[in-house]
């Protein structure tokens, strides 16, 4: 995940403004910034955040 925020805080901050601003979906931010899914989904949960697709965030 290079070039994203390293703290899991600030990267759900930085990913959820991404999602609301740009992309409707986690999969079209993750195809964009050459992200894996699984990665990302792993380190908001260590934080207890799940990716909520109704609402296009991690909540």
């Amino acid at each position: 995940m290079a070039q994203l925020p390293k703290d899991p805080v600030m990267l759900l901050s930085y990913i959820n403004t991404q999602l609301r601003d740009f992309y409707p979906s986690v999969t079209e931010l993750c195809k964009a910034l050459s992200v894996s899914k699984e990665e990302l989904d792993k380190t908001l949960a260590s934080i207890d955040y799940q990716y909520d697709e109704d609402r296009n965030q991690y909540v």
